[in-house]
């Protein structure tokens, strides 16, 4: 009899049910970061959620590798405009980032420390212009240590629209996504 009530019960979890609610938060000035986000959730699904921050960097390049040199230096986190509501509802958290002087840019460094992650499983993702991952990847591990964090990936940020093979690759080989 218990065994006919547990099939009872199991046979009322809907697929949608048993998948886990995702997040993909990530920071982009190029917009290299947001187009492997879009990719992301059309793969997987899931909220975005854009990192912005309240002052924002200067349009030139040059100038913004003067001020994020100086944060990074500095360990500074600037302010961000939002935070994520409803953070208890995600089981997953995605979380991209160009590489600025091989580590994370700061809005994403303000990001993890400003959300309590620990009961999360976190997929780090990164951009760069040929610096490849450097610590970007460790350094995010690092700050969500607490939490589940699994390999991330590293892209090529000029060819960021292009990547969809290899951003789905890297997705099956783990665990949480191996049935796509």
């Amino acid at each position: 009899m218990a065994n006919q009530c547990e099939h009872q019960m199991n046979t009322n979890v809907t697929d949608e049910e048993l998948q886990p609610k995702i997040l993909i938060a990530y920071y982009t000035r190029s917009g290299n970061t947001e187009k492997i986000a879009n990719q992301i959730k059309k793969l997987v699904g899931g909220d975005l959620f854009r990192i912005e921050v309240v002052n924002e960097y200067p349009t030139s390049y040059q100038d913004v590798l003067k001020i994020s040199k100086v944060e990074i230096d500095n360990h500074y986190k600037p302010p961000i405009k939002s935070l994520v509501e409803n953070l208890d509802q995600y089981d997953v958290v995605f979380v991209g980032t160009p590489n600025w002087y091989s580590t994370m840019a700061p809005p994403v460094a303000t990001f993890l420390s400003m959300h309590d992650l620990s009961e999360k499983t976190i997929i780090p993702f990164a951009t760069h212009g040929g610096g490849g991952e450097a610590r970007c990847l460790t350094d995010i591990r690092q700050m969500s240590s607490q939490a589940t964090v699994l390999d991330g990936i590293a892209l090529y940020g000029s060819q960021a629209g292009t990547e969809k093979e290899r951003i789905l690759k890297w997705l099956k080989k783990l665990e949480t996504f191996n049935n796509l």
